[in-house]
């Protein structure tokens, strides 16, 4: 797909209308380092520096900081309508959270509240707009979910858009609209081009903008777009140094090109800057999870274990930041360094954890039940698969429908490989490809590939060609991943493709540069290379 297409989509009139002016006064967000940001507001002036400095927190989903400083801007000038619209921003976390009863109606009266306020008509339609995402449903209409209110902020903010076509903000605020509205399981990607289409054109004229660059990430998280977001990637971290945010999204688009050291540097800077502004009582700590997570996958493709396990000992540490935050992190790093390392006996012995953590069990036990199976141990590996089910049952049941689908894919894939242990490899292969499929069209990112691991059944099956082709594909999505190399490699040993072996093994030796891994498959790629 070339670039020219992935701009497609977008009206005309957005793309002509962007200018580098803005109405009103200005302030440039430089003091912090959280970009250059500049928003217009019928405000006090004496608010104006805090405004802009909450604009700019908001654009890197620093919510919790944002927050209090609309607070502050509302509490220094009492008839800034804005001031509560900025609090009521913070509250609605576009792209990971869909807000609770309760914070939808505080939502509700701090828009209410704004709209009884002195405000200019261009203030008063971003306060509408977003009053359309937490106002109560409309006349006639029954079910007002997430997803319809996420659609009727989106609308709104494109006529903001479309009226105001001067107003920067409005058009980088509409495009992250547009990536929260976009509809589940969607493989078209229609928002994420739009929203591209319309941030590039900002990128180009204000390359300093925050949202900007951090919504182009979000756009292009794909692996079928991954290549076109990697120069916002590289400028984000340096447009807003001191979010820790800023500092690791662009491992999102590192990760998906396989640039680990990249991937690897981001989170670790992301990391650190947390701990700095925890320590300083700035919100969101609990974000270095997310970073940990990121850092723990890059680790594990660049022959850098001992790493992964330093990660998991730091786990205890930072476990009161938030329980549910390091029961996921628990659950997926340790099932993650047995599986990827084929650890099959020790993936086995993980333990679920206690209380109401039943996602990350359900990755307890999808590890046990792929180790089981590896191993032969059929009735065992049986009912971890069970064990999966009822899980998932109960996240639906309960619903929390989007968490059961998340458990329902790790039951598939354990069950595929149940089915080859059992002597079902054709059943096996049938449903581990129907995942692939659906991951590859949906432009997922798993932790290990579906389609990496049906290659890994059809080596067991000893069908070394459909193995080989599988992992290559596998790779265009997923490149530089340690096992898709591995695996892609020993194929083409086994039908005596020599060159090709030798550079799968490269490429492997290249990914893991510096480390001082010992696994297997690089003391094989050293072997082969070393008379090269």
């Amino acid at each position: 797909m070339g670039k020219t297409a992935i701009l497609l989509g977008i009206s005309l009139y957005l793309l002509s209308a962007f200018l580098v002016a803005d109405e009103g006064h200005h302030h440039s967000m430089t003091a912090e380092e959280l970009g250059t940001v500049h928003f217009s507001t019928s405000c006090s002036p004496r608010v104006e520096t805090e405004f802009n400095r909450g604009v700019a927190l908001l654009h890197s989903f620093w919510y919790e900081e944002a927050e209090k400083t609309f607070r502050k801007v509302a509490k220094e000038d009492s008839k800034c309508a804005m001031a509560n619209w900025g609090i009521a921003m913070s509250l609605y976390h576009q792209l990971w959270e869909y807000p609770e009863d309760k914070t939808l109606a505080e939502g509700d009266e701090l828009l209410t509240k704004a709209e009884a306020l002195k405000a200019t008509p261009r203030e008063q339609e971003y306060i509408r707009a977003l009053h359309a995402y937490f106002g109560k449903a409309p006349q006639g209409k029954k079910d007002y979910d997430h997803a319809s209110r996420a659609t009727a902020y989106s609308e709104a903010m494109e006529q903001v858009a479309l009226h105001h076509a001067d107003d920067r903000e409005a058009v980088v605020f509409y495009a992250l609209s547009l990536l929260a509205s976009q509809p589940p399981h969607d493989t078209t990607f229609v928002n994420r081009k739009k929203a591209a289409a319309i941030l590039e054109k900002v990128f180009a004229d204000d390359p300093n903008h925050p949202g900007v660059a951090h919504y182009l990430i979000h756009s292009y998280d794909k692996p079928q777009l991954a290549q076109y977001g990697l120069s916002a990637a590289r400028s984000y971290a340096k447009i807003a140094p001191a979010a820790p945010h800023a500092l690791h999204m662009p491992s999102h688009i590192f990760a998906r090109l396989g640039l680990w050291q990249e991937d690897i540097d981001s989170n670790l800077a992301s990391i650190a800057a947390t701990r700095k502004t925890a320590a300083m009582h700035m919100g969101d700590a609990s974000h270095q999870f997310h970073a940990m997570d990121f850092l723990v996958y890059a680790y594990l493709q660049s022959g850098r274990e001992a790493e992964v396990l330093k990660e998991i000992q730091e786990l205890d540490g930072i476990k009161k930041l938030d329980d549910d935050e390091w029961a996921y992190s628990v659950a997926k790093f340790k099932s993650l360094y047995d599986l990827e390392l084929h650890r099959w006996e020790d993936a086995m012995k993980l333990q679920p954890l206690a209380g109401d953590h039943r996602f990350p069990n359900g990755m307890i036990y999808y590890a046990r039940a792929i180790g089981a199976a590896r191993t032969g141990k059929i009735d065992v590996a049986r009912k971890y698969v069970q064990e999966i089910e009822k899980i998932r049952a109960s996240l639906v049941a309960d619903g929390k429908q989007e968490a059961g689908e998340g458990v329902e894919w790790m039951g598939k894939e354990a069950g595929a490989w149940l089915a080859l242990a059992g002597g079902k490899g054709d059943e096996g292969l049938k449903s581990m490809r129907a995942v692939a499929d659906d991951e590859d069209a949906e432009g997922d990112q798993a932790a290990i590939p579906a389609r990496e691991m049906l290659g890994d059944m059809l080596m067991q099956m000893n069908r070394p060609q459909e193995a080989e082709a599988e992992y290559e594909t596998s790779l265009k999505a997923n490149p530089n991943r340690f096992n898709g190399l591995a695996g892609a490699a020993r194929a083409a040993e086994k039908l005596g493709k020599q060159e090709q072996a030798e550079g799968f093994y490269g490429q492997l030796l290249k990914a893991c540069a510096g480390s001082n891994s010992e696994r297997p498959e690089l003391k094989q790629a050293r072997l082969m290379l070393a008379s090269k």
